[in-house]
């Protein structure tokens, strides 16, 4: 009788309003037959909720489909355009705000330097004047935001948008980050920016399979994707890789900017790139330059980039054998030096993985790294504002 009763409750789940919403929005249903046979629900009940979701403007009809004997159904489509989310991706030394609609399409966006360590109300002041001028842009206005998702390169307690002692944003613990979009008067999300690249690399229609995305920027994090969710852990901090201890073959000893020594950002993130960049010689005065001319065929550029690559390449092997991914996706702005990074860490995580971790294992640069961040953000908040719950309370009111 448990189980009778537990198979009503799931089918009655996976047929509410919010999921029918995001079968279409994903691409698994274009129909209400297809929806039926999605979800096993009743053909009434299905069309009974579909109408509300077209009466809140959420889903529209629109052509036929083919037809497999009988009237061609109708399809159903996904209003995109029933409003708009703010997506901040801050950095350590630039931010971009963009407005996207609801399949976090970009419709303005822009880019501006600042320096995280100025603290909360001035950057955070900078982000709102950022935000006004996409919007403005794109021609909406603030009461046309739905919700707000925002990236910060540090540990977030996600249910609280609060950073918890991040190592490189001074001043920043515990700021309650939401409060500084209160003229939208709508929910805004929070996450360490890693997780949000990984949303980024998701898509809008989602993943099924356990992804690691692993930000190679001013610092290294990874995002871990669990059957096509971000997986945060018990209080958030999942997949902050970046302070793991690397032992170097020449016994150097690097002090961390959290003041342990030789953590995995120590040595190879993009602050150790620039060091040791200089330390050889290279006229440089930037992570990005370093960058620039491995990808432009520098060959001392291009073997400091492909060592980074080997470290980041060790504790990722170990990551293998613990969590066995499907695939392996390196962004951030390092991750633009292309080949030399990624053949880095290949050799090391195929050199360490067991085998049958490693047999069918890809690992890729992401085809869009400076794209990720906002798209990630803006994701989160759709989700967010389309969650299956809060849809069900939007339809009542």
């Amino acid at each position: 009788m448990a189980g009778a009763c537990h198979d009503v409750l799931v089918a009655h789940s996976s047929a509410s309003a919010g999921a029918l919403l995001r079968h279409v929005r994903t691409g698994r249903a274009r129909s209400r037959a297809e929806l039926v046979a999605l979800t096993g629900a009743s053909r009434n009940t299905v069309s009974a909720r579909v109408d509300q979701l077209i009466a809140a403007n959420l889903l529209a009809e629109g052509g036929r489909g083919w037809s497999t004997g009988g009237r061609p159904p109708t399809l159903l489509r996904f209003n995109s355009g029933a409003g708009c989310v703010l997506a901040v991706d801050l950095g350590v030394t630039s931010v971009d705000v963009a407005v996207t609609d609801l399949s976090a399409e970009i419709l303005a966006t822009v880019g501006h330097p600042i320096d995280i360590a100025d603290g909360p109300g001035p950057v955070l002041a900078e982000v709102d004047r950022l935000a006004q001028l996409v919007l403005a842009e794109a021609g909406l206005e603030p009461v046309d935001v739905c919700a707000v998702g925002v990236g910060v390169p540090g540990p977030v307690e996600h249910s609280s948008g609060r950073p918890s002692h991040p190592p490189i944003m001074p001043g920043w613990h515990d700021f309650p980050i939401p409060s500084a979009f209160g003229r939208y008067e709508c929910p805004v999300y929070v996450d360490n920016d890693v997780n949000v690249m990984a949303l980024g690399e998701m898509g809008a229609a989602g993943s099924v399979q356990d992804v690691l995305v692993v930000k190679v920027g001013t610092g290294i994090g990874c995002g871990v994707i669990v059957d096509g969710r971000v997986y945060r852990g018990a209080q958030g901090s999942a997949g902050d890789i970046g302070h793991i201890h690397v032992s170097t073959p020449d016994g150097r000893v690097v002090t961390c900017r959290c003041g342990q020594e030789n953590c995995l950002e120590a040595l190879a993130g993009g602050g150790a790139l620039l060091r040791d960049a200089v330390a050889a010689g290279l006229p440089v005065g930037s992570t990005r330059e370093v960058v620039e001319r491995a990808a432009h065929g520098d060959g001392a550029a291009i073997e400091l980039v492909r060592e980074a690559g080997r470290t980041i390449g060790t504790v990722l092997a170990a990551l293998v054998n613990f969590f066995n991914p499907h695939r392996i996706v390196v962004t951030g702005g390092v991750a633009q030096a292309g080949v030399p990074l990624l053949a880095g860490i290949r050799e090391s995580v195929y050199r360490r993985s067991m085998p049958l971790a490693a047999r069918a294992l890809e690992i890729t640069v992401s085809a869009a790294p400076e794209l990720s961040g906002r798209i990630g953000a803006a994701l989160m908040a759709i989700e967010g504002f389309l969650d299956e719950e809060a849809v069900e309370q939007a339809l009542v009111r």
